[in-house]
């Protein structure tokens, strides 16, 4: 079992264990699965400010979307320290600098601003929105493959030359 542990696991495995979250969230706690509120549950407990947004958001309702943002963070840490077989790098070395940085910030923005506008998160739309048969999140789920695709193969090259991999 160990020896199962330290491995790295089949993706059909952790897809079926991803995929069960879904109804087991549902039937054990009434919530839709989705990780993107966590962000506005944060700012509108953190940041008191005239944001309609922030000011007018119930974020005690929410404070579960935090707690489980902070568990796949946790469990992310305890198996890349302790249930890894070999060191897990945090980020590629190109990202120790300031045009690294400068990226990366870059690139948070703009995948908080395309969830906040599609309404949603990878997760949310491709996991829980497709099971639920909405058609809205099976087209962001095809958009998201289609920008993911353009920038690996073709923008990010272009922009990054040569970073992305």
């Amino acid at each position: 079992m160990t020896e199962f542990i330290m491995q790295p696991w089949p993706w059909w495995f952790s897809g079926v264990l991803i995929g069960l979250t879904v109804p087991l969230l549902f039937l054990l706690a009434g919530k839709a699965f989705g990780i993107s509120t966590s962000f506005q549950e944060a700012g509108a407990m953190c940041a008191p400010c005239n944001l309609d947004y922030l000011k007018n958001h119930p974020w005690r309702s929410g404070i579960w979307t935090l707690v489980f943002a902070s568990g796949i963070a946790l469990g992310a840490l305890v198996a890349a320290q302790f249930l890894s077989s070999s060191a897990v790098e945090f980020l590629p070395e190109s990202f120790y600098s300031v045009g690294g940085a400068a990226r990366l910030f870059i690139g948070g923005i703009l995948v908080g601003f395309g969830t906040r506008y599609a309404g949603g998160c990878t997760s949310g739309h491709s996991i829980t929105g497709i099971a639920n048969l909405n058609w809205p999140s099976l087209v962001a789920t095809i958009f998201f493959f289609v920008g993911g695709l353009a920038v690996t193969w073709g923008l990010g090259n272009l922009i990054f030359g040569g970073f992305v991999q």
